[in-house]
C-alpha cells in the first residue's frame, strides 16, 4: 500500500505505534498555535447561522472561495532513468499514448524537463499562497494560475519539508483570499469540503466529514494529520480542506491508495500546525524550532510493567544527547516525561510538537517520572539544527526477551563493528522462536543495561535475567546503529 500526494508516493506506515527514533525537533501542537499572524484571514464567510440550517451551504461556500484556490504547475529538471517509468503512477498510463516517441525518434534518455501540477490557496489579497513542499520541491520554475485566467510566475518564499509545506508569493494585489479556522476544535463527524485541481481538473469540491483527527502516518517526525473521507486525488495536493463556516482548517495533502485514485481516506495537514511555520517563512523563509536533545519512545503495556508504572502515559527517554539542554537540566535516560510546560503529554508523539512550538531560549518547566518517583526540572530550550535529523522523534517501541547468544564486546570487536564504545554485551544471535526474536531484539544490538543496572558481561546478563520476577517484563536497554533503545522482555 501507499500515501500518494499528486504523483509523488509515500510510504504508509499506518502504525500506532510511534515513527523512527531521532534527536528532539519539530512539530506543531494541534491545541497550542501561536498566535495567527497578520498575513492570515480569520474572519469566517459564513457566521454562526449556518449551524441552524439543516447542513452547509456548500453551494454558496464553493461559490465564496473557489476564486481563492489556485492551480500551481511547476517545472523541474529531472536525470533520465534507466527503465521505464513507474507503472502504478496514473498520470504514467493516462498520458502515456501522448508521449511515447514517434516512427523515427528515439527514446529520450538525457535530462528531461518535467511538469507537474498542484493546488494551493491565497491567504493574503497581496499574493502569498499555501501549498504542499513536495508540489514545489526541486522546481526550476513555478506558475499560479489564477481563477480569472490570470497566469502568474510564483517566488518561493520559503519550505519546510518537515511539515510538507510551501509559502508562494505572486506579484499581484485585491486577490480573493480564505480565513483560516482553529483546528483544534474540529469534531470526528464533522461535515468538511475540499477544494483542489485533481489530475489537472481545475477548481473541483468534493465534500465529506472528519474521519478522525490526530493520525500519525509514518510521513515524518511531527506527524498530526485531519484524516476526511472528502475525495482528494493526486492535485489536490496543497489545496484547503474547509469547515462548514467557510475556514480552511487543513491542507490537503496525501491519500492512501493502492490505485493511486481516492479511496476515501485522505489526510489533511491542520492549519494550527502551517500557522507558525508560514508565520516563520514569511518572516524569514525558514522555521527555528525548538530542541530538547533526547531519543524518545512510546511506553508499551510491557515497558509500563517493568518500570512499574500504572499506564502507558508519557514519552520514555531511552537517551540524551552530551551537551543538549535537556542533559544541561538534568534528564536521564529511563526518565518518562508527564508533563512540558504545563501540558500533560499523553503519548510520546505529544512532546515533538510541544518542544517545537517552544521559542528558542525560553525556560519551560519539565515534570518527569524517575524510578517510580515524580521530578520537577526546568529545561532552556535550545535550537534544532536546519540539517539535524528528526528530533524528540518517538522511536518505534521494540520488545525484547530471552533465547539470546551473547558476546562480550572486546575492542577488536568493537572496532570491527563500526563502535566507538566498548561497553556493553553484543547479541550475537536471536533464536528466531524465541521471544526475542518476536519482540524485537536483533543480533548486533549491544545491551548496555538490564532493569536500569549496567552490564559489562554476559555474566551480568545472565544474572539478571536468572534474579528476575515472573510478573513484571525485564527492560533491556540496548545500543542500535547509534541510538539507544529500552526493550521490554516479556517469557
Amino acid at each position: 500500500m501507499s500515501l500518494r500526494t499528486r504523483s509523488r508516493r509515500l510510504t504508509l506506515g499506518l502504525v500506532a505505534l510511534i515513527a523512527a527514533a531521532g534527536l528532539v525537533g519539530l512539530g506543531i501542537r494541534a491545541g497550542r498555535a501561536a498566535s495567527p499572524p497578520s498575513i492570515w484571514t480569520e474572519k469566517p464567510v459564513l457566521d454562526g447561522t449556518a449551524a441552524a440550517v439543516p447542513g452547509p451551504d456548500w453551494v454558496r461556500l464553493a461559490k465564496a472561495l473557489k476564486p481563492a484556490v489556485v492551480n500551481v504547475s511547476t517545472k523541474r529538471v529531472e536525470k533520465a532513468a534507466g527503465g521505464p517509468d513507474d507503472p502504478n503512477d496514473p498520470f504514467e498510463h493516462f498520458f502515456a499514448p501522448f508521449l511515447q516517441p514517434g516512427p523515427h525518434q528515439m527514446p529520450h534518455r538525457g535530462p528531461r524537463v518535467a511538469r507537474s501540477l498542484g493546488s494551493g490557496f491565497i491567504i493574503s489579497s497581496d499574493g502569498h499562497i499555501v501549498t504542499n513542499n513536495h508540489v514545489v520541491d526541486d522546481a526550476t520554475e513555478v506558475r499560479v494560475k489564477l481563477s480569472d485566467g490570470r497566469e502568474l510566475p510564483a517566488k518561493i518564499v520559503g519550505r519546510d519539508a518537515k511539515t510538507d509545506l510551501a509559502l508562494l508569493k505572486v506579484e499581484a494585489t485585491g486577490l480573493p483570499v480564505i480565513p483560516v479556522g482553529d483546528s483544534a476544535q474540529l469534531q470526528v463527524g464533522e461535515p468538511v469540503m475540499a477544494i483542489g485541481n485533481p489530475f489537472g481538473l481545475e477548481q473541483t469540491v468534493t465534500s465529506g466529514i472528519v474521519s478522525a483527527t490526530g493520525r500519525v502516518i509514518g510521513n515524518g517526525p511531527y506527524d498530526d494529520y485531519i484524516q476526511t473521507d472528502a475525495s482528494i486525488n493526486p492535485g489536490n495536493s496543497g489545496g484547503p480542506l474547509i469547515n462548514a463556516h467557510g475556514q480552511a482548517v487543513g491542507i490537503n495533502t496525501a491519500i492512501f491508495s493502492r490505485s493511486g485514485g481516492s479511496v476515501g481516506i485522505g489526510f489533511a495537514i491542520p492549519v494550527n500546525l502551517a500557522k507558525p511555520v508560514v508565520a516563520q517563512l514569511a518572516a524569514s523563509g525558514h522555521v527555528v524550532r525548538g530542541w530538547l536533545g533526547v531519543t524518545i519512545q512510546a511506553v508499551t503495556a510491557d515497558l509500563a510493567k517493568g518500570f512499574g508504572l500504572s499506564n502507558t502515559e508519557g514519552a520514555l527517554v531511552s537517551s540524551v544527547l552530551d551537551g543538549s539542554p535537556a542533559m544541561k537540566a538534568g534528564l536521564r535516560a529511563g526518565d518518562v516525561i508527564l508533563e512540558y510546560d504545563g501540558h500533560k503529554i499523553a503519548g510520546a508523539d505529544e512532546l515533538p510538537r510541544a518542544v517545537a512550538t517552544t521559542p528558542v531560549g525560553r525556560t519551560v518547566p519539565v515534570t518527569a517520572l524517575r524510578d517510580g518517583k515524580r521530578i520537577a526540572l526546568s529545561v532552556t530550550v535550545g535550537q534544532l539544527a536546519e540539517k539535524a535529523e528528526a528530533t524528540e522523534t518517538p522511536a518505534a517501541p521494540k520488545a525484547a526477551a530471552l533465547g539470546l547468544s551473547l558476546q562480550p564486546l572486546t575492542p577488536e570487536l568493537a572496532s570491527r563493528l563500526g563502535l566507538e564504545d566498548t561497553t556493553g554485551v553484543l547479541v550475537r544471535e536471536v533464536d528466531d522462536s524465541s521471544p526475542a526474536a518476536s519482540a524485537g531484539l536483533r543480533a548486533g544490538d549491544v545491551i548496555v543495561e538490564v532493569d536500569r543496572k549496567p552490564v559489562r558481561t554476559v555474566a551480568d546478563v545472565r544474572n539478571a535475567m536468572s534474579g528476575r520476577s515472573a510478573k513484571n517484563p525485564l527492560v533491556f536497554l540496548v545500543h542500535r546503529e547509534g541510538a539507544s533503545l529500552y526493550i521490554a522482555v516479556t517469557a
